[in-house]
Order: C-alpha cells, then sequence, then structure tokens
C-alpha cells in the first residue's frame, strides 16, 4: 500500500483551533496557501500538541482504516473508530516451526499486553453457524477451505475484545496465499515475529515437551520446568509425534516461509529460539513495543549535552548535514546577533567585548525568536551551547520549546584534558589542529599556530567544573536522555547518536488494571 502523507501546513492548520495562542494572520496564510505569503514564525505549540496526540498519525491511521475497508458512511466509520478509544492496537503474527516456542512467547506476551491469544483451536471453539460449517469438514478429516477459514478468522478479529485490545495470532497464517487473503480481507498486522532455530533443537525440544491440562502451559524436560510440584505431577506428555513426522513438518515450513518473509518484509522481525526462553521473550516484547517508522511529519528537536571537547559542535554538524535541520549553537548565534546593528545586537555586545556572560532573559528572547523562525519550526534543529543549567531549561521549557531527544556526549576529564589544551587553529586557512591527532603538516604552519586561550589547561578546568556542578540536576529534568560514549571515533559516536534519534520512542505498557469490557 502506497504510504499517506500530509502537509504540516494543512494539519498544523487543522489544529489551530485547539491552541489558545494561535496567530490569527498565520492562520490567513495558511487558509490562503499562499505561497508569496509564508508565515516567519509558527508557534512551537503545534508541533508539540501535534506530537503528543499523535494527531499526524491518528489521521495517518483513521486514512488507511478507510481505505482498507471502504464503509458506505465513512463519516460515521471514522466516528465509530475514534468512539473505541484505541484506534491503534497491538496486531501481532508470531510465527515458526513446530517446538519453536510459538505458544509460551504468545501466552507470556498476552499476559504483559492484555492483548487477546488467538490460535486455530480456540477459534473452532467460537459457536457460530461458519464454526458449526467448518467443524464438520474436520469431523470428516477434511481440510477446511480457504475462504472459509479466512472468514473464521475476520469474525473473531471483529469482536469487540480484539478491537479494543488488539490480538496475537499464534502460527497463522501458515503459507503466503493464507496471508494475502487474510490482507484482502483487511486483516493487517503491526508487527510479525518469526521464531527460528536449528532443526536438531527443535527435534530434541519436540521429545521433552510437557503440556499442563489444567493452563495449557507448555513445559519441557530439560528447557522450561515448573517449580510447582503440583503443576509437575499433572503434566502429561503431548500426542506422540515420530521423529519423521517431525522432519516432515519441518520440511514443509521451511518451503512455506520464505514465501512468508516476502509477503511481511515491512513488519517482519526474526528472533532467534535458541536461547533461553526469558531472552526471546524480551526481545519479542521490545519489537513489539516499538513503533515503525511513521511517514507522518516530524521535525526533529535535539538537545545535545557534554564535557568541553566532547564534540557537540562536531555532532551537531554532522546531524545537521544529514538530516537538514537547524544547527543552532547558543555562543555562534550570540556573536551574529552582536555583529547584526539591531538592538539587541547592541544590547549584548558589551558583555560580549568584556568576556561576561549574557544575561539569562536575552540569551532566552534571542534563542526564541531563533527557534520560532520557519525553517526550525519545519525542519527542526539541534541545539548545543544552551541550556547551561537547571534555571535555563526550565526557562526554555516554559517557552514552549521541548527537546524531543536529548544526548549527554560523556568522557573523562583526563581525556577532555588532552582533546581541547592540545588544539590549535591556522589562522591563514582557518584549518584546525592537534598535536597527537591531527600535528600541522609543515614546521612553517606549525609556527604560524595560534591557540585560545579559553582552552588553557586553568580555564579548561573551571569550565568543566561549571559543567560537572550543573550536569546531574540537567540529567534530572531529562530522565529520558540518551548517555553517549564520547571517547571513541567520532563517526562511531555519530552512528550511536544515529541510530536513538531516526527510531521512534517504544511504546509504554498499558495500564492491567484497565477495565476493556
Amino acid at each position: 500500500m502506497t504510504p499517506i502523507t500530509f502537509s504540516l501546513a494543512t494539519c498544523e492548520f487543522v489544529l489551530a483551533s485547539d491552541l489558545d495562542s494561535y496567530d490569527k494572520q498565520t492562520a490567513n496564510h495558511l487558509i490562503a496557501m499562499d505561497e508569496t505569503a509564508k508565515p516567519l514564525r509558527i508557534p512551537p505549540e503545534m508541533a508539540i500538541y501535534a506530537e503528543k496526540h499523535e494527531i499526524f498519525d491518528l489521521v495517518q491511521t483513521l486514512v488507511m482504516n478507510l481505505m482498507v475497508d471502504k464503509p458506505e458512511d465513512p463519516i460515521q466509520y471514522l466516528v465509530g473508530l475514534l468512539k473505541r478509544g484505541s484506534v491503534e492496537v497491538p496486531r501481532v503474527m508470531l510465527l515458526g516451526p513446530p517446538a519453536s516456542g510459538k505458544r509460551t512467547i504468545a501466552r507470556k506476551l498476552c499476559e504483559h499486553t492484555q492483548v487477546i491469544h488467538i490460535t486455530a483451536s480456540n477459534i473452532l471453539k467460537e459457536d457460530t453457524d461458519l464454526t458449526k460449517k467448518a467443524l464438520q469438514y474436520k469431523t470428516k478429516q477434511q481440510e477446511i477451505p480457504g475462504d472459509l477459514w479466512i472468514k473464521l478468522i475476520q469474525q473473531r478479529l471483529s469482536k469487540i475484545d480484539c478491537v479494543r485490545r488488539g490480538w496475537v495470532l499464534e502460527g497463522i497464517p501458515q503459507t503466503r496465499e493464507e496471508a494475502l487473503s487474510l490482507q484482502e480481507a483487511g486483516v493487517a498486522p503491526n508487527h510479525v515475529v518469526l521464531l527460528e532455530a536449528p532443526d536438531a533443537v527443535l527435534i530434541e525440544r519436540s521429545q521433552g515437551k510437557r503440556i499442563d491440562p489444567v493452563t495449557g502451559d507448555v513445559y519441557h524436560i530439560t528447557f522450561i520446568w515448573p517449580e510447582d510440584k503440583e503443576v509437575v505431577q499433572r503434566l502429561e506428555r503431548q500426542k506422540a509425534v515420530s521423529e519423521e513426522q517431525l522432519i516432515a513438518q519441518l520440511m514443509q515450513h521451511h518451503r512455506k516461509v520464505h514465501a512468508l518473509r516476502k509477503t511481511y518484509l515491512n513488519c517482519l522481525k526474526s528472533i532467534d529460539a535458541d536461547q533461553p526462553h526469558v531472552d526471546v521473550f524480551d526481545q519479542v516484547l521490545t519489537y513489539i513495543l516499538s513503533q515503525h517508522r511513521s511517514v507522518a511529519p516530524h521535525t526533529p528537536r535535539v538537545l545535545l549535552f557534554g564535557p568541553p571537547g566532547s564534540g557537540k559542535s562536531l555532532q551537531a554538524k554532522l546531524i545537521s548535514q544529514k538530516y537538514n535541520i537547524v544547527n543552532l549553537c547558543c555562543g555562534e548565534l550570540l556573536e551574529a546577533v552582536s555583529a547584526d546593528a539591531t538592538n539587541m545586537g547592541e544590547l549584548i555586545k558589551p558583555y560580549l567585548e568584556s568576556g561576561q556572560q549574557v544575561p539569562d532573559s536575552m540569551v532566552l528572547q534571542i534563542l526564541t525568536e531563533r527557534l520560532s523562525r520557519l525553517d526550525c519550526t519545519t525542519r527542526g534543529w539541534v541545539l548545543h551551547g544552551f541550556p547551561r543549567d537547571l534555571e535555563q531549561a526550565e526557562k526554555l521549557q516554559e517557552s514552549n520549546f521541548i527537546p524531543s531527544r536529548v544526548f549527554f556526549l560523556e568522557m573523562t576529564d583526563d581525556v577532555a584534558i588532552e582533546r581541547v589544551t592540545l588544539r590549535s587553529i591556522d589562522p591563514v586557512t582557518g584549518e584546525r589542529y592537534h598535536s597527537l591527532y591531527k600535528p600541522a603538516p609543515s614546521p612553517e604552519v606549525q609556527t604560524r599556530l595560534q591557540f585560545n586561550p579559553k582552552d588553557s589547561e586553568a580555564q579548561l578546568l573551571r569550565r568543566l567544573k561549571e559543567y560537572w556542578a550543573n550536569a546531574y540536576s540537567l540529567q534530572d529534568l531529562y530522565p529520558e536522555a540518551v548517555h553517549i560514549n564520547a571517547d571513541q571515533d567520532p563517526h562511531t559516536v555519530f552512528e550511536s547518536l544515529e541510530s536513538r534519534l531516526v527510531g521512534r520512542l517504544p511504546k509504554s505498557l498499558p495500564d492491567r488494571g484497565q477495565n476493556y469490557s
């Protein structure tokens, strides 16, 4: 299915009625859609509100549901979807060969996420006309026709518990044809998990499998054994399957699995089942809670923290270049404003020339004006050099410039001293050098190198002391911040940043006390 995208301006206009601070002149520009009259400033509340309430993803989900179900009355259909209270719920297919642990993982998954566990056997326990028709084929030991089987699955998944809480289909579908038929019927998963293990391991597991007839839980004499003695006493050996039969089943699975992979290529994850079941479950749960990369508009808002010499400027530059977001160094911004013949420039110039700190109120006024411009609002930004302490960070948040990602680049003071005190610049070419990592290419260049007084060891130790005095309170303010080891090659650091910048944040677990009735 072709991804559906939305105009940022259009969606922001839709949100305008929910924002008290929305500027009417901006609204008129958006209504007119006049390319010659683009707004110079878009309130930061718009993007924050839209992302907080997942407006773009909600619209996309509603439209995709419309395209799949094609209702006769689309407006009432959408109203019904919204009344459910949860438009997007877990829809998981858990696949794998015999003895790969599908039942154990599916049960634990449903216990943790409160979704409905669907198997082929419990579908056939439903008391409906379709089920009775299907059981007639089973009684005659005939295969249930494909179209009837798809209707049975669709019927079960359309019940209110599955609609509101989501579902895990265990071992369904088994073939590409079945998968395509489910797609045509509107049964599309968010996540598909494929458990894999060597055939020798699966054969060994199959022979030692035991079933609790009371709960239906699956155990194994070697891999998973219950601690409760009462449970041990009632365990039953599963209906015997010969090694030859199991090998035939595994061969059949191998023939079909490649086509299933291709069918669910965009949402499938293979997980090694030949490890402790606790580890397998942790990997499955992590994937289920992850969110696929969205095609909804997203403007990154990135804060970089770190001691002097940790590479904030370089990493911000790399992020800006690759993702076309605005690189904002607070110090450079203040210098640029000071160079302009503006009232604010004249006000801050004496502070910069004397080496004094510019008052927070002035810095914040300059910074918020810059962050409100169209390029920052539509493309996103990466900010470093501000905030430096808790009070500045709180003021930034009060101005509604709330970061979507926060990174702390970490390194020891010894490494910072080595990096900073030995660096210099060529005043002729502007090239930067370092006595250890990037020495001057010739004696001529070496003689004209200049060292920044701020990079002296005494000055650096003062700056490091100031950074660490505020670092822990900033970390408390941003508990979801990612900590990166900055004592590595710069491109390795960038890869670590990038991996956490591009991916969406994982979903939180639902409230297990929630009433889904």
